[in-house]
Formats: structure tokens, C-alpha cells, sequence
């Protein structure tokens, strides 16, 4: 990833970046305050909801303000690679918060004007997210005729951007501590989570021609060891997680009956039999995405590739 300095104006798009972040700011400025002044009782996925708005607010407002004093032009690095990524985790930030908020809290308002409230905070949310898709694929473009190296505009670099995404998702789940707390087996896949995370935000960081020199072996080799070892934590994981939560023969519970929380609720947010199915299925999405994660890596070994990844 290059370390050299690039400014906005050398990009034709500046402009058109600067009209996205309004629309960007308005949008989920909209859905924040929506939903803060419902006055619905709180909990682990509305605060986290809450809170990831409240991210991209900040997250944006800053984008803004470094542009607007033309910070980009000293940056120590290139402005494009820290912006283009901040867009790809807020596109996947409004997007998770426009599936989650419905399917947690608007079936269970009544049909009055908080429930419109919440549905247009909703439609604020998805609007934000188209926008921030529409930030990413204009940098993409504005990359692809300048031939600007950046890290996510690789494969693996979104891929990196994906599972470190769902792995902040699982931990907003496992918010609920009652869902692994005192069972050894339950607390390992908590670690595994959290040493994952910490594994794939470190290739990240590493992703620079710099570290790269550095290393004592090849840069492929280097992800594909790390890829090989995620997807052994992750495997152990998910079948711990699936023995312990939804098998009787060690305290589970296989259906959603069987938590006396999910019968006849008309309370928001998710029981903890739901967290517990959400956790799974994420798990194995994350799996699946270290998995082809490894296949590029492999690939790139296989070829004798020796330096940054092209685009794929």
C-alpha cells in the first residue's frame, strides 16, 4: 500500500465526495434523533443500533472538517485509503443497523405514529447506506483510472473489511454475558472472537510496503498462515457454540420454545435463544469469508506472487 501523499484536488472527485458526505450526514442525523426521542426502552441491539449511528456521525462530521482545512495534503499517509475504508465499514454499519432494527423492534410497536417514526428512521438508514456505497464505487473508479494502490480496493482488503465487521456484530451480541458466562467451553469462543479480530485488524496494519520488507517470509505466506489459523479458531468455535447452546446432552436449547423469554413476547429486542442463533450464523459467515480469504492467499502462492495483491 503506497505511504505517498495524495490530496483531493488531484482527483477530479473531490466535489462529488463533498455532496455525498451531506446527504450522508442528514440521513443518519435523521434515523439517530428518529429513534432517540421514541423514548422506547433500551437494550443490548438498540444501544449498539444507537451507537453505530452515533459512529458514523462522528466518523463523517471528522471526514468533513480534515477535508474542508485541506488536512488531507499532509496526511501521513494516503487520504483515500483511511477514507474508502471508513465508507466500506459505514455502508456495512447502516446496513446491519437497517436489517436489525426492524426485524428486533418495529414488529413489536403498535400501529401508531411511533411505529412511522421508526420505520422512516429505518428508511433514513438504508438511504445512508446507498450513499455510502455510492462514495465507495466513485473512489473505486477515481483508484482504477488514477492507479492510486490502496488496500481496499484489493480482495483482500474488503474481505478483511468483512470479517472484521462481523466480528464487531458478534461482540454486540455477546453484550449479553449470560449467553457464555461461567461455561469454559462458551468463554474459548469469545476468545477465539476476539483473537480473530485482533489478527485480522494487525494484517491490516501490516499491509504496508514497509512492514512488508520486514517480514521473514513471503507477504502471501504470512496472510495465508494467518487465514489458516483464524479458520481453525473459527471452526472450534462454531462447534463449540453449537454443542453448548443447542444440544440438550450439554444444557442447550435446540428450539425457540424452549426459551420461556421467546414464547408470547411483546417486548422489543431479541430473546436470548435469538442472540444465541445470531452469534451462530455469523459465526459461520465469518468462517466462510476466512475461507475464501485463504483461497486467494493459497492462490497467490501458488502463482509466486511475491508482493501486494492486484485486483481482482
Amino acid at each position: 500500500m503506497s505511504t505517498g501523499r495524495t490530496s483531493p484536488e488531484k482527483c477530479g472527485l473531490y466535489i462529488v465526495f463533498s455532496c455525498l458526505r451531506v446527504p450522508q450526514l442528514v440521513c443518519i442525523i435523521s434515523a439517530f434523533f428518529l429513534v432517540l426521542h421514541m423514548g422506547i426502552r433500551w437494550g443490548d441491539i438498540s444501544s449498539w443500533i444507537m451507537f453505530s449511528w452515533c459512529f458514523c456521525i462522528i466518523g463523517t462530521l471528522i471526514i468533513v472538517i480534515l477535508e474542508l482545512y485541506r488536512f488531507p495534503t499532509d496526511f501521513p499517509f494516503c487520504w483515500y485509503n483511511f477514507s474508502i475504508t471508513y465508507a466500506c465499514y459505514a455502508a456495512l454499519i447502516c446496513l446491519s443497523a437497517s436489517i436489525f432494527y426492524p426485524i428486533t423492534y418495529i414488529k413489536f410497536l403498535p400501529y401508531d405514529a411511533t411505529r412511522n417514526r421508526a420505520i422512516a428512521a429505518t428508511v433514513f438508514s438504508c438511504i445512508a447506506c446507498v450513499v455510502y456505497v455510492m462514495e465507495v464505487a466513485c473512489v473505486w473508479e477515481c483508484y482504477k483510472l488514477k492507479e492510486i494502490p490502496c488496500f481496499v480496493h484489493t480482495m483482500p482488503g474488503l474481505l478483511k473489511v468483512l470479517e472484521t465487521f462481523v466480528a464487531c456484530v458478534i461482540f454486540a451480541f455477546l453484550s449479553n454475558t449470560s449467553l457464555y458466562i461461567d461455561q469454559p467451553a462458551l468463554e474459548w469462543c469469545v476468545a477465539v472472537y476476539s483473537i480473530c479480530f485482533i489478527l485480522a485488524v494487525l494484517a491490516m496494519l501490516m499491509d504496508r510496503e514497509e512492514w512488508e520488507n520486514r517480514l521473514p517470509i513471503s507477504f502471501p505466506v504470512f496472510h495465508l498462515g494467518l487465514n489458516l489459523l483464524s479458520i481453525l479458531l473459527h471452526f472450534t468455535a462454531l462447534v463449540l457454540w453449537l454443542l453448548y447452546q443447542f444440544d440438550e446432552k450439554y444444557g442447550g436449547q435446540p428450539q425457540q420454545s424452549s426459551d420461556v423469554n421467546c414464547i408470547d413476547r411483546t417486548t422489543n429486542g431479541m430473546c436470548a435463544w435469538e442472540q444465541r442463533l445470531a452469534v451462530a450464523v455469523l459465526t459461520a459467515a465469518n468462517l466462510l469469508t476466512y475461507m475464501a480469504d485463504l483461497g486467494y492467499w493459497a492462490h497467490q502462492v501458488s502463482v509466486g506472487t511475491g508482493g501486494q495483491p492486484t485486483d481482482s
